[in-house]
Formats: structure tokens, C-alpha cells, sequence
């Protein structure tokens, strides 16, 4: 079993003036796929506390995944990629590449998402958009290849592992 967490970062949800629609969706993609969903939370677009609450969960918790969605975008408020950046010890720039390029198939805005992807102990990260068709679709790209990715974090799998013809 993944054990995963998924946060939204808003600041109109944290203050309850929006429903959180993605964070439900995400939910919903992950266990489909077998992943448990350990901890769930909504915060506001501020770099220190989206810092603090990622720390908290890689640190803290046995997590092997979280999934933050909101805050990739353009706007001044939009900062979930560099608190990402700043506590992560290894970039994984393949899933954040492969979203963007995938969603590029569906739409040219997805050019403007700024998200990224990266390792901080044995947690892996992953910035999805705010927009639960986007946040879903994106996550799909990548999800059959995550679980390998996690196991080898873990150390339950090689990477060298060799796909079934």
C-alpha cells in the first residue's frame, strides 16, 4: 500500500469561500489505484507555510507520496513550486515533464503550469494544477509509473527492473 497525502493549497478554500473539488478528485484517482490516503489538508497560497507543511509530512510521517494541487500557475500568489524547490533534495524532472508535455495533446495553457517534482527523504512530491479536470488528468499521465518509482525510494525494487513483454 502507497501511503500518500494530498494537499490543496488555496486561499479561498482555506477560508471556506470555495469547495475543494480537486483534492476529492485526486482522492478518488489514487485509491482507484490502490494508494491510501493518509492525510488530507487545505491550506493557503504562503511559501512558508506550504514549506512547513511539506517538511512536517516528509519528516514527521512514513509517507511515500504527496500530491499538492494549486498555486503552478502565473499569479503572484502562485508559489507551491518554489516552497517545493526549496525543501526538496533531489529533482525528479521526468513526471513534471511528462505531465506538461501529455497535457500539451490537450491544451496549449499547459505551458503555463509551473509545477514540479522531487524527493525529500523517502517522500516523493508532486505539483498538480488547481483545476480538477487537469489536477485528474495529469496525475493519469503518471501514475502507472509511480508505483515502481516509489518502491525503488523505498527500497523494496531495482532499478533496473526489466518491463513484461
Amino acid at each position: 500500500m502507497i501511503k500518500t497525502a494530498v494537499i490543496t493549497i488555496s486561499d479561498k478554500g482555506s477560508r471556506g469561500e470555495r469547495e475543494d473539488g480537486t483534492g476529492p478528485a485526486l482522492r478518488h484517482l489514487l485509491e482507484k489505484h490502490g494508494y491510501q490516503i493518509d492525510y488530507y489538508k487545505m491550506i493557503p497560497d504562503e511559501q512558508d507555510l506550504i514549506e512547513k507543511e511539506l517538511i512536517h509530512l516528509c519528516d514527521m510521517f512514513t509517507l511515500d507520496l504527496i500530491i499538492t494541487n494549486g498555486g503552478t500557475g502565473f499569479s503572484k500568489r502562485d508559489v507551491t513550486p518554489e516552497a517545493t524547490r526549496n525543501i526538496i533534495e533531489k529533482h525528479v524532472p521526468g513526471i513534471s515533464e511528462t505531465m506538461r508535455m501529455k497535457s500539451l495533446a490537450i491544451t496549449p495553457k499547459a505551458m503555463l503550469s509551473r509545477g514540479i517534482s522531487g524527493i525529500r527523504k523517502n517522500t516523493l512530491i508532486i505539483n498538480l494544477p488547481g483545476s480538477p479536470k487537469a489536477a485528474v488528468e495529469n496525475l493519469a499521465f503518471v501514475i502507472p509509473a509511480l508505483e515502481h518509482g516509489i518502491d525503488i525510494l523505498k527500497g523494496t525494487a531495482s532499478e533496473c527492473a526489466v518491463e513484461p513483454k
